[in-house]
């Protein structure tokens, strides 16, 4: 049963957050455009069998208030600062996925004192000094002109899947699901695309990554189209002692593809003594 909770930001955007299972804290921080739900049920039951698991919907997102407003990806982080005190959780762990990702990634070098392992699925350290995926990839995270919010999501989603997951009658299945879901849950605006990329194209942290010092495990998927897996090689490069697991033959939101996978491996590395 999942714990439903509203907390102010910094600069007072509403945010909502849920609390799910018991154990360790764990904050899953979730990408471009997504709200908390789309983390799939299918990976937050097995992430939650194991960790107190915090899922937030961005600002922008879901049911947390959706200014039409510019902020950074540090100000995200801090969002994260906002909910683990209203949850008074005084340190975490944080698990973020490709925007998420950047958002994790200012969280550690932000609030070191609050972290304490660090897991970053498919995401770069900035697009300046990022690997980028090919155009017609990449390309679906950009609003495009005249189509529907669902039009969006669907285009978006396929373009996050590998080829042979979209094309699967399991993925479709899945893709159909989370579109359905839209209709029971607040759709994020097309402003805030522009908002959250935006604040994408601002963000760049090569030249701090040996500033972190928490464990932290690089987790990627070997067919991402969006966020080529050479991307997680220079983050596991640069961060000291970091480590690396690949999800062979998942793309860009491999733990659609792969729950029990994206949950078990970084839950034993995030428990490990």
């Amino acid at each position: 049963m999942a714990d439903v909770r509203f907390c102010s930001a910094r600069d007072g955007i509403r945010l909502r957050y849920e609390i799910r299972g018991t154990g360790a804290p764990l904050v899953l921080v979730m990408g471009f455009s997504g709200s908390s739900r789309t983390w799939g049920e299918p990976f937050v039951q097995e992430i939650a069998r194991r960790f107190q698991t915090v899922l937030i919907d961005n600002r922008g997102t879901g049911e947390s208030d959706q200014p039409d407003q510019p902020w950074t990806i540090a100000d995200m982080a801090a969002d994260v600062a906002a909910v683990l005190d209203h949850a008074r959780i005084a340190r975490a762990h944080l698990y973020g996925i490709s925007m998420g990702g950047m958002i994790a990634q200012e969280f550690a070098l932000n609030s070191p004192d609050r972290l304490d392992r660090l897991v970053l699925g498919c995401t770069n350290c900035g697009l300046h000094d990022a690997v980028i995926g090919p155009p017609e990839s990449t390309g679906a995270l950009r609003p495009t002109p005249g189509i529907t919010p669902a039009a969006q999501t669907r285009r978006l989603m396929e373009a996050c899947c590998s080829r042979a997951f979209a094309a699967s009658p399991q993925g479709q299945v899945f893709i159909e699901a989370r579109i359905a879901e839209m209709a029971n849950y607040p759709v994020t605006p097309m402003h805030t695309y522009k908002r959250q990329w935006a604040a994408i194209e601002g963000f760049g942290t090569l030249g701090r990554l040996a500033m972190i010092k928490a464990p932290t495990m690089v987790i990627t998927g070997s067919e991402d189209p969006i966020v080529p897996a050479a991307n997680a090689d220079i983050l596991q490069r640069h961060i000291p002692g970091a480590k690396a697991h690949v999800i062979e033959g998942a793309g860009h939101l491999f733990f659609w593809e792969a729950p029990e996978e994206s949950a078990e491996v970084p839950g034993d590395f995030l428990l490990r003594a």
